[in-house]
This record gives C-alpha cells, sequence and structure tokens, in this order.
C-alpha cells in the first residue's frame, strides 16, 4: 500500500525485517507516501511488535474482519489519494476505489523483491549450506537406515531433524522470531513419479530411486537443495536420466547468464529433457523465485516474460516421472550475479550422478 508515483523505488526490507509477528488471516501493511514517513498498519494486538521497528510510524486498527474491512479503513487512515496496492479482495474493490482519486492494483514493490540486496542474498547462501547438509546426511546415514528397515519417514526425520539442530544453534539466537528452519520431504520407489508425493511409512526398497527436497529458512530468507538417489547400484538407464538432468541445469545456467527472459530460461531447459527423450515425462516448469517466500515471482516458466537480472535468485528443478514406474528431480539453489550465475547448492556438483547411491 502506497502513495502512487511512476518513480517511487519500494525498499520494503529496511524494516519488514525488523517486524516479528504472527503471519495470519489479519491484514498487516505498509504505507510508503512519496514524501514523508513510512508506516505500517497493523491490528492492534501487533501494536509493541510495531513500535519495535526503528524510522517507522504506526498505526492500528481494532480487529478483523471489524465493521470496517482493515483494508478500507487503511484507505481512509492514509493520506494518499492516488494509491496503489499490491494485493486487495476484489469485493472490496467498489468501494475501495471510491476512497481514493486512483487505484493502481500493481504491485510495484516487485522489482524491489525480485532483485535481491547482498544482505538478502548472504542470507539465501547460507541458507543452502544447512540445505545440503540435509541431503549429505542422508547419503551418509540413508544406507544403514534401510538396511534396518526404515521407512521414508524416518529417512526423513533423521537428516532434517540433524540440519535443523546445526542451523539452531549456529543461528537460532540471532534470528530468533523469524523463518528459520528446514523443511522437507522423502519419497521413493514408483510414489517417486508423483512431484507431490507425500511422506509415508513406505520402505524403499533395491533399485528404488529416492527423492528428497529439501528447503531451508534462514532470517526469513529461503534457499532449495535436492537429489534423487538411488538404494543399491543405478542401471544405466538410471544414469542416462541423470545425466540428462544434470545436462538441464547447465542449460538453464546458461540462459539465465544471458539474461534471457524467464519463459525462454524454462524452455531451454526443458527441451534438453525432450532431446533426451522424456518429453512425456515432464509435469512442471524448471524453476521458480525464492527470497522471502519459498515460491515468488519471477517463475522459470511459460508465459513469463520477465527478464533476468543480476540480484534474482531462482531454484533450478529438472524432474521427470514417470506413473507406475519411477521419478527423478534435482535442485540448485542459482544466483544470477553481475558477472555469471552462482550454483550456490553445492552437494550435486560434489555428488555426481554415480555417487548418488545407498550402498545397501
Amino acid at each position: 500500500l502506497c502513495s502512487y508515483t511512476d518513480r517511487t523505488q519500494l525498499r520494503l526490507n529496511t524494516f519488514f525485517a525488523r517486524l516479528h509477528f504472527v503471519l495470519s488471516e489479519i491484514s498487516t501493511r505498509a504505507f510508503l507516501p512519496v514524501d514523508g514517513e513510512a508506516e505500517l498498519l497493523v491490528a492492534h494486538l501487533e501494536l509493541e511488535n510495531a513500535e519495535s521497528v526503528p524510522g517507522v510510524g504506526v498505526r492500528t486498527y481494532e480487529e478483523f474482519p471489524g465493521d470496517i474491512p482493515p483494508e478500507l479503513w487503511m484507505l481512509r487512515t492514509c493520506s494518499g489519494r492516488r494509491v496503489a496496492i499490491d494485493r486487495l479482495d476484489g469485493s472490496l474493490l467498489e468501494d475501495a476505489r471510491s476512497e481514493s482519486d486512483r487505484l493502481d492494483l500493481v504491485d510495484h514493490a516487485r522489482p524491489e523483491r525480485v532483485r535481491k540486496q547482498p544482505e538478502e542474498i548472504a542470507l539465501i547462501r547460507e541458507a543452502t549450506t544447512f540445505a545440503d547438509m540435509v541431503l549429505t546426511r542422508l547419503l551418509a546415514e540413508g544406507p544403514s537406515i534401510v538396511r534396518g528397515g526404515g521407512t521414508e519417514a524416518e529417512l526423513m526425520a533423521d537428516c532434517a531433524d540433524h540440519a535443523r539442530t546445526h542451523l539452531l544453534g549456529e543461528h537460532g539466537d540471532a534470528f530468533a522470531g523469524t523463518k528459520c528452519g528446514i523443511t522437507a520431504s522423502v519419497h521413493s520407489g514408483p510414489r517417486a513419479a508423483l512431484p507431490h508425493g507425500a511422506v509415508t511409512s513406505r520402505r524403499p526398497q533395491p533399485g528404488d530411486p529416492i527423492i528428497a527436497g529439501i528447503g531451508c529458512s534462514l532470517g526469513g530468507y529461503h534457499a532449495e537443495s535436492g537429489v534423487t538417489l538411488v538404494v543399491g547400484q543405478p542401471t544405466r538407464a538410471q544414469l542416462d536420466v541423470m545425466s540428462a538432468m544434470a545436462d538441464a541445469t547447465a542449460a538453464t545456467v546458461s540462459a539465465l547468464e544471458r539474461g534471457a527472459p524467464c519463459a525462454e530460461v524454462d524452455r531451454a531447459a526443458r527441451d534438453v529433457l525432450r532431446s533426451a527423450g522424456l518429453g512425456e515425462s515432464l509435469r512442471h516448469r524448471i524453476g521458480h523465485g525464492m527470497g522471502i517466500e519459498g515460491h515468488e515471482a519471477p517463475w522459470l516458466s511459460p508465459g513469463d516474460a520477465t527478464p533476468v537480472e543480476p540480484g534474482m535468485v531462482f531454484s533450478c528443478e529438472p524432474g521427470v516421472y514417470r506413473p507406475g514406474l519411477d521419478g527423478w528431480r534435482t535442485i540448485d539453489t542459482l544466483i544470477v550475479g553481475p558477472e555469471g550465475v552462482e550454483v550456490a547448492s553445492s552437494f550435486l556438483s560434489h555428488h555426481p550422478p554415480e555417487r548418488r547411491v545407498l550402498a545397501v
């Protein structure tokens, strides 16, 4: 929510990084005037949290949903008559227009949000080390867990808990009150053909692929790493799939370095998989932006014409899914810089396909 101007640069992270609140249905917004002091507009129960943020005013509304919807209260409270709002319930549109001379339903904060500052990139880069730590633990301890009859759920719990303990031990005090944790999924065998398969009590069997997708949040910023491991020695056909996926990642990096539009990056990467004869097994885009959310714009996907620029951070997730047979996915966090693309995730580069084995 901001006073409208085409030239306004919105630097939200300066004070939102200091605001600790529970994300819920209750609306929390920033009012950024062209001139004058920025304000936080929050429910009264968040007053003390908002007042702890330096350099910004605070106004509060009584309750949600309230006699007056919060967004309408905000429009009436703010001094601006030309206003941009990043998101608005459609049922409030007519009333919101009556409260302003011009209502712009465009997220003007997005250009600032998608181009990360060095401090934001530092958090994302550090987060990848703990996402990688989960995979390293899975590779090291997974064989004994599988040999002992361990399940997908037990594999996930062991490796995720290990990395979470280290994450909180190193950074928990510094980032108390912010998003700081590990999310993980582990699914195996024919169930790996489900891109979003739930973790179950299934026991992986010799020859099975095991997809591990890991997210880490640190200080409110997100990173991802992921791998597909094989129980026992992989077959030639399995290695060929993993090799094609590595080539798709290389194509992603190359297209990002050219500054290609996001849709072109997606096409270049998935064309590699199609050329390898895997076109019928593709189920999703090659990746997405990351930052204060695990999934955010811009999208490495058909339909997103956003040009790639330095400061953008993406996941790269080539995936091959063959229902009834198997599934394969790798994930890297990629940071676009002025001199090239940094592959922040290190697990895949340190463990080529022939080493992604749970030797049982």
